[in-house]
């Protein structure tokens, strides 16, 4: 099976990232290729434009793929977003000058907008009753008011700092975004796509988890177990020798400090506290 996944842009290198801590590694690195094989010798990666990885996807020829939920939107493409991957999150966003206007609605017809996303933007200015020029760029948007290109542009904002930096700044946000594992409608029910959704729905699902193990006197099991949460129920195990038990669970990670203070004043001891790579549920 062919899986797209970005050749440029702000979500290669987390994509290859997530993959490879998945356990799905890149078994070449020649920057020429365009397709290459994986640990999976059912799965082969084909790198891509992200924005044209919608399109793509969706005529059929490459069952899934990774890009940004804004080229989904721009594109248009009749495709399904199956996971969120809360990576290479960001906004789209109208910005302007800092303090030419305070808001979109101030901003007069006939204004020149630069951007790459350019259905989003015209989507977005019409629905505000704005008659606006979009113009139509591929390269640094940020740049094109000092360049006199555009009073206005649209474009993808992480943290605002490269907005800030060229003398601009947000206005209004048409939508948010992140990375998301699309795939062609009728391929859903595909067994290889199945896997690599159950697997990398498995990592991100323990990537904020942790598997905890303590040892409990049998006459504190009860008030343990009442502070302890699950996914379930915690588990629980006779010791060989002693009149212990082991408790395990798996919990959240930022539940942790508070946690163990709480399992230590209620008789656990030996807490061990390890990390998961996958948690298919």
């Amino acid at each position: 099976m062919l899986f797209a996944v970005p050749n440029k842009g702000r979500l290669m290198e987390p994509t290859i990232r997530l993959l490879e801590l998945a356990g799905i590694s890149l078994l070449a690195s020649d920057e020429r290729s365009i397709i290459l094989p994986t640990s999976w010798p059912d799965l082969n990666i084909v790198r891509l434009r992200p924005e044209d990885i919608p399109a793509i996807v969706a005529a059929g020829k490459v069952a899934a793929g990774i890009t940004g939920h804004d080229f989904v939107v721009e594109s248009g493409a009749d495709v399904v977003e199956a996971l969120d991957l809360k990576i290479g999150r960001g906004s789209i966003v109208v910005a302007a000058v800092k303090g030419r206007w305070r808001s979109v609605d101030e901003i007069p017809d006939g204004t020149k907008v630069a951007t790459k996303y350019v259905n989003i933007a015209s989507r977005f200015f019409d629905e505000r009753g704005k008659k606006v020029k979009i113009v139509k760029v591929s390269g640094s948007v940020e740049v094109m008011p000092l360049l006199g290109v555009a009073d206005v542009i649209v474009d993808v904002m992480a943290t605002g700092t490269t907005l800030a930096l060229h003398g601009l700044e947000p206005l209004e946000k048409i939508l948010d975004s992140s990375a998301r594992l699309i795939v062609e409608r009728e391929q859903i029910d595909n067994y290889i796509v199945q896997k690599l959704l159950t697997y990398i729905k498995g990592y991100l699902e323990a990537e904020d988890k942790r598997m905890i193990f303590l040892n409990v006197p049998a006459g504190r099991i009860a008030d343990v177990v009442s502070v302890l949460p699950a996914m379930e129920s915690p588990s629980v195990a006779r010791l060989v020798r002693g009149d212990m038990y082991e408790v395990f669970s798996v919990v959240d990670e930022d539940q942790l400090p508070d946690l163990i203070m709480k399992l230590k004043a209620a008789g656990a001891k030996d807490v061990v506290v390890v990390p998961l790579n996958k948690l298919i549920r």
